[in-house]
């Protein structure tokens, strides 16, 4: 068999190096190889992305069509049975027209014990998706890191006033500690650190689970929806959002260790219906961090609808570098990636939690 010179890319303290290496066109035409170690690079990726050429390793690439075709049914299939990634069938959720009036709001607690599931960014994302459709929307921030009112633009640390405040301070009303935020029809009661200490305050006070049932309950008329970011806990503050919510969404990392938690949440859920507030619903439980290309993502999906059924919502929420960066410009996906399919997953979630409840 000829042998053939190739040039060869090999990889050295990070550097991409040349080096000719005289393999057989047998060799070359089965794959690449630099010295005894054979390259794999089975999409090509490596033949017209280099380091020089501005290519980030990090970055979301597009797979071959043979590779996505194993991330969800064929096209044909896709329209023929309209079949999502939790595997059922699915729906057609129209866009709403824009609310004429607005009130009394329907509070959503967005909770899960587990951190890191997907809260804010989803508690975030919904509400700005919800004002889009014409509904007027206010976020709590119940979590004393203040995630939701950083990801939002607010530096925590330079609040005079917060939810701490309204919840603990006699004469403190929600429009002393309003903000309105980037997007229209979207208002934010901030947090900081300072809550931390209202779950230590509240343990004397009579009727400590309803103190911000208590607190919200002015504006409820001037909003559509009132969406509680929780503490990735289950204490007094996340049973006092509970206590005040009329529903709970449960973002869940389609991961084996956040569905562990699920039984313990759902229990917690069913306490607080039974003892404090009977009118309590679970609305559903959105799977977020979803990447069908792993089998251990799919296999969690499918065991939570086998488990819950249609209390899972049909829209998913899959992983996109795009969430990050949204985090860093403090503003929702919807504006910051508008046409991004981050954006349309949120936009469909709003359509959706409005399906759930047309009174809104």
């Amino acid at each position: 068999m000829p042998a053939t010179d190739v040039q060869v890319g090999a990889w050295e303290d990070d550097r991409q190096v040349t080096d000719s290496t005289m393999v057989t066109s047998g060799q070359a035409e089965a794959g690449r190889w630099a010295g005894d170690v054979e390259i794999d690079d089975p999409y090509g990726i490596d033949d017209e992305l280099r380091f020089e050429d501005g290519f980030d390793p990090d970055a979301e690439i597009e797979p071959d069509p043979e590779y996505a075709a194993t991330l969800a049914p064929d096209p044909a299939t896709q329209r023929r049975e309209r079949v999502g990634p939790t595997g059922r069938p699915m729906p057609r959720f129209p866009a709403p027209r824009p609310a004429m009036e607005h009130g009394p709001a329907k509070i959503i607690a967005m909770c899960n014990q587990k951190g890191g599931v997907g809260k804010t960014t989803s508690t975030i994302n919904l509400g700005a998706a919800l004002a889009e459709y014409g509904r007027k929307v206010l976020l709590v921030d119940f979590d004393p890191q203040g995630a939701l009112s950083v990801g939002l633009g607010v530096n925590p640390m330079e609040l005079d006033r917060t939810v701490y405040n309204l919840l603990m301070e006699r004469g403190v009303t929600i429009e002393d500690i309003l903000l309105k935020t980037i997007t229209p029809g979207m208002d934010l009661l901030p947090s900081n650190i300072d809550l931390s200490a209202a779950e230590v305050q509240l343990v004397t006070e009579v009727a400590r689970e309803s103190a911000l049932s208590r607190a919200l309950k002015p504006a409820l008329s001037d909003y559509d929806f009132v969406i509680i970011d929780c503490q990735p806990s289950l204490g007094l503050l996340t049973v006092n959002a509970l206590t005040a919510a009329h529903s709970v969404i449960v973002p869940l990392e389609c991961e084996f260790f956040a569905l562990r938690g699920v039984a313990l949440l759902t229990e917690t859920i069913e306490k607080v219906r039974e003892r404090l507030n009977p009118d309590l619903d679970l609305d559903g439980i959105l799977a977020t961090m979803y990447d069908a290309r792993t089998v251990h993502s799919r296999e969690v999906l499918a065991r939570v609808v086998q488990a819950f059924g249609e209390q899972v919502f049909h829209t998913v929420i899959g992983r996109t570098v795009r969430f990050p960066e949204t985090t860093v410009a403090g503003e929702p996906i919807t504006s910051y990636a508008s046409s991004s399919v981050g954006a349309a997953a949120y936009r469909q979630l709003a359509r959706e939690v409005l399906a759930r409840c047309p009174v809104a």
